[in-house]
């Protein structure tokens, strides 16, 4: 591989890892607090607005600016500078439109929309429509800085958003309880804060577009060459539809199943499992707070995927097949180095990571996030896989692969939620469930369509030993520190949180040793994290 095209493609990366290690403490900071003053009932409320959100986040920051972002990046590595002009110039106003269109109708039916949901989420719903128009918008000046390998803007406002989310979403949300208000409108409240830090990130972006112009000399005008021509602008349009219209459903996936599952599961615990709404609603707020986890690691997969997109398009375009397959294989080996532990860590620790966030909550909780925390490999592994396809030109095979998984989770959670014995332990099957057949899947595509040959092996046999020693350190150290600091200092939250830090201390070390040890981790792949070079100089990585 070319060493600037790499090291493009791993600053872009290591820019939106760390963006988004910061985005989900911040995230932390918002959501904690406010679920435990919510109560399991109140959080219910709260995450059915909030899924809504999560839902437009997933389009502005993986459908359309990704879908951009590979035409742009191939545009540009062939030297086709005014057809980049052109897609920027085509997608702003039909995105506009769009978002201005469905924000309206937000705005307009929140309440039949409510109703659907199958609670009172009306005044969440109108107060975060506004978002709706500006997250298309924000999202194609998002693709545009992509495409040109320019990850800072995306990180820029991811960082607006979570921020404002925080200090006037949490502010809002503070003074509605104070004043008396009731679950609904506190959870209009605290979502406010999204439509504000979207507002402000769109004017920043626009700034930053300005200075992509003048770095790349697009910002005066050019003489058409005979290879420089542009195409026309209906034609142009139904090229980016083509491209975003799959990918965008692709992204959504995740968000869109946890809309349709959280519905289904309210419905099945009344009507199937024969609960009371209020008790059917607290068990769903219990389930929101394990998936808030669940989605955790696969947050930090996501800029890795965006990131590799327009590099490998951008070598297949130019012929570079060697350079794609070193991308292709480095992204996978970086996000099984990363899920698997996490995805170990959740589940084995589920009991006192559960307790000490949400020390009030249902007791079903751990539970479901230790089938949570094996879920969350397979949701980061189809994420890379579905940015794999994506970036090869494959990017309709994910709307086959996500609805046959959709249709089995829908299956799993209509017939195992139903069942009293299961209730809503069912629910998180049904995703395990459908991650893995997506997974397989999509990685069975890859093997057998795409031209560029992987080895799978090299990717995943070191990343699985290691995370088995991990684990089982990560176990022995807890179950240790529990029995013997119980009869000292109890098993209350504080003492729940000293043997969780020691137990991940201890696993944290173990695995950076073995990591090391074994050259599971390399320096090119250090470079990938933020300041990689200098912390693979103090290690020693060769």
């Amino acid at each position: 591989m070319s060493e600037s095209k790499k090291q493009s493609y791993l600053h872009g990366a290591a820019i939106l890892a760390a963006t988004v290690v910061i985005a989900k403490i911040i995230g932390a900071i918002f959501k904690i607090p406010l679920y435990n003053l919510l109560g399991d009932r109140g959080t219910t409320n709260f995450a059915l607005t909030y899924s809504i959100y999560a839902l437009l986040l997933t389009v502005s920051t993986s459908g359309i600016p990704v879908a951009l972002s590979r035409q742009i990046s191939a545009a540009a590595a062939t030297g086709r500078q005014r057809q980049v002009k052109r897609y920027f110039s085509v997608a702003l106003p039909a995105f506009a439109i769009l978002g201005a269109v469905i924000a309206a109708l937000m705005f307009v039916f929140a309440d039949e929309l409510a109703v659907l949901m199958g609670d009172n989420i009306a005044a969440g719903l109108r107060t975060l429509s506004p978002a709706v128009f500006f997250c298309c918008v924000v999202s194609v000046y998002e693709g545009y800085g992509q495409g040109h390998g320019n990850m800072l803007p995306t990180a820029v406002k991811q960082i607006i958003e979570v921020t404002c989310k925080l200090v006037f979403g949490l502010a809002i949300a503070w003074w509605l309880l104070k004043q008396g208000y009731d679950a609904p409108i506190i959870a209009s409240g605290a979502i406010s804060g999204v439509t504000i830090g979207l507002g402000i990130a769109l004017v920043v972006l626009i700034f930053y577009k300005r200075k992509i112009d003048r770095d790349n000399g697009l910002h005066t005008g050019m003489a058409a060459s005979a290879q420089d021509i542009p195409s026309s602008k209906f034609r142009t349009l139904i090229s980016i539809f083509k491209v975003s219209i799959p990918i965008t459903l692709g992204a959504s996936f995740i968000s869109i199943m946890t809309l349709i599952d959280y519905r289904l599961v309210l419905y099945r615990l009344q009507s199937g499992a024969g609960f009371s709404e209020q008790t059917a609603k607290i068990l769903t707020g219990v389930y929101s707070k394990a998936q808030t986890l669940l989605i955790l690691p696969s947050s930090l997969i996501v800029p890795l995927s965006v990131s590799i997109i327009p590099a490998i398009a951008a070598a297949i375009a130019n012929h570079r097949h060697r350079e794609a397959k070193e991308v292709m294989e480095s992204s996978l080996k970086l996000t099984n180095l990363f899920a698997m532990p996490a995805a170990a860590g959740m589940c084995i620790l589920s009991y006192p990571i559960f307790n000490v966030l949400y020390p009030n909550s249902n007791k079903t909780g751990p539970t479901l996030l230790m089938i949570f925390g094996i879920a969350s490999f397979f949701v980061c592994m189809q994420i890379i896989s579905t940015g794999i396809l994506q970036a090869n030109g494959y990017e309709k095979i994910p709307m086959i692969t996500f609805p046959i998984g959709g249709i089995i989770q829908i299956v799993l959670d209509w017939f195992l939620v139903s069942d009293p014995k299961i209730s809503i332990v069912g629910s998180p099957i049904g995703t395990l469930t459908c991650y893995f057949i997506i997974t397989v899947l999509n990685f069975s595509y890859i093997a057998f369509k795409v031209k560029t040959k992987l080895n799978f092996a090299k990717v995943f046999i070191k990343p699985v030993l290691c995370t088995a020693v991990m684990g089982v350190t990560a176990w022995a150290i807890y179950n240790l520190s529990f029995k013997v600091g119980s009869h000292a200092v109890g098993a209350g939250r504080i003492a729940l949180t000293l043997y969780l830090l020691g137990a991940i201390v201890a696993a944290v070390l173990v695995y950076s040793v073995l990591i090391i040890a074994t050259k599971t981790v390399t320096r090119e792949d250090m470079k990938l994290v933020p300041k990689g070079e200098r912390i693979a100089n103090f290690l020693k990585i060769k």
